[in-house]
C-alpha cells in the first residue's frame, strides 16, 4: 500500500509519530514521508537520528501547526495517506487551558480533514484515546469530537476518493509524559514516596511498537467510517509501582482534575455497533455509510457482540502480573 506513495504524519515528532515514521522507512519504499510538526528542535533531532537510514532521502520535514489550515493544506499537496497524531494530550493541562485544547484537537482536526478532502488524499486515520469514551475531562471530550468529525467526514467526501477512520487505544507504555517515565524519574531522584491518585486505578496498556503495527494494519483494513480498537491487557497502576520498586512508600494523593479510576474502550451504549474480530474490535459508525464492516480490507470477518457489551480496563479478562510488568518496563 505505502510503496511509491507519499505519507504525511501530523505530530510526527511525538512518541508515536517517530516510531511510525521509522516503521515506514524500515518496511516500505515510500515515495515521500512528510513529518509535519511545529517544534523545529524535535524535527532537527529526528532528522539527525534517521540521517543514516538507507531510505532517509525520502524524508521531508515540514514546520507548521494544524491550527493553520493554509499551512496544512500546502503540506498535503500530492499526499496519498495521512496519519493524524497531532494533539494536546495532557489531561490536567487541558483542564486549565481549555481553549488551547479545543483549538488544536477539534479545530486542528477539522483543518486536517478539510485539507485532505481538498487534496484528494486516499486514506486518513486519526489517532484517538480511551478517554474519548464517556469523557469526563476536556481532553476526552475534544478527542470524542475529533473522532466524530473524522467519521462523519466520510459523508462529506462521498463524491471524492478520501476515506476516514479512527484508531482508539489505551495508554502507551513508556511514552513521553506517561506514568512509567514519571515514576522512574522519581525513583532515580530517590524520592521518599511515589504518588498514587487512587489505589484501585487501572488502565489499558499498549507498547509503542504494538500501536504502530496496529495503525499500519488499520490502513489496510479500513473501508472508511470504522473506529479500530485493539484487544489489550490491563494494568493496575499500583502494580507498576511495585514492579519498579516493591519497597518504596506509596502515597495516595487523590484523583486529579478530569481523571478516571478506570478507562473504557467500548461503552455499553454502543454495543449494538461493536464487531468482534480475532485481535481487535470495530465500532461501526452510527451514521449510514452503506458499507459491510463485518468483512474488512484484509478479508477478516467479525461478528456482533452481545447486548450491553463493555470493554473496560477493570473488567478486562487479561491483567498483567507484576513479573510481566517488570519484563515490559
Amino acid at each position: 500500500m505505502f510503496n511509491n506513495k507519499t505519507v504525511l504524519v501530523t505530530g510526527g515528532t511525538g512518541s508515536f509519530g517517530k516510531n511510525f515514521v521509522k516503521k515506514l522507512l524500515d518496511n516500505f519504499k515510500c515515495k515521500k514521508i512528510i513529518v509535519f510538526s511545529r517544534d523545529e528542535l524535535k524535527q532537527f533531532e529526528l532528522r539527525e537520528a534517521l540521517s543514516n537510514h538507507k531510505r532517509a532521502k525520502t524524508l521531508r520535514f515540514f514546520l507548521g501547526d494544524i491550527r493553520d489550515k493554509s499551512r496544512i493544506n500546502t503540506a498535503l499537496t500530492n499526499v496519498d495517506y495521512v496519519c493524524h497524531c497531532a494533539a494536546l494530550k495532557q489531561i490536567e493541562a487541558a483542564e486549565y487551558n481549555s481553549q488551547e485544547c479545543v483549538k488544536t484537537n477539534i479545530l486542528g482536526t477539522q483543518n486536517v480533514i478539510e485539507a485532505s478532502i481538498d487534496n484528494n488524499v486516499k486514506k486518513v486515520i486519526t489517532l484517538s484515546t480511551d478517554k474519548a469514551v464517556d469523557p469526563i475531562n476536556l481532553y476526552g471530550a475534544t478527542k470524542l469530537a475529533a473522532d466524530k468529525l473524522t467519521i462523519s467526514s466520510n459523508l462529506i467526501s462521498v463524491h471524492k476518493d478520501t476515506i476516514f477512520s479512527v484508531v482508539r487505544y489505551g495508554n502507551v507504555i513508556n511514552s513521553r509524559g506517561s506514568v512509567i517515565p514519571f515514576f522512574k524519574s522519581l525513583i532515580k531522584k530517590k524520592s521518599n514516596f511515589i504518588p498514587l491518585t487512587h489505589p484501585e486505578m487501572t488502565r489499558f496498556f499498549i507498547s509503542l511498537e504494538q500501536s504502530v503495527d496496529f495503525v499500519i494494519k488499520s490502513f489496510f483494513r479500513m473501508k472508511g467510517g470504522e473506529v479500530f480498537i485493539p484487544k489489550l491487557p490491563s494494568i493496575r497502576i499500583i502494580d507498576i509501582i511495585k514492579a519498579l520498586n516493591p519497597k518504596i512508600k506509596i502515597k495516595n494523593i487523590g484523583i486529579r482534575p478530569g481523571e478516571k479510576i478506570h478507562e473504557v474502550l467500548c461503552a455499553a451504549n454502543s454495543s449494538h455497533l461493536i464487531l468482534n474480530f480475532r485481535d481487535h474490535l470495530v465500532l461501526q459508525p452510527s451514521i449510514k455509510l452503506n458499507k459491510n464492516f463485518k468483512i474488512n480490507g484484509l478479508k477478516e470477518k467479525g461478528q456482533s457482540v452481545e447486548k450491553n457489551f463493555v470493554y473496560s480496563s477493570d473488567k478486562n479478562k487479561i491483567f498483567l502480573s507484576i513479573p510481566e510488568i517488570k519484563k515490559i518496563i
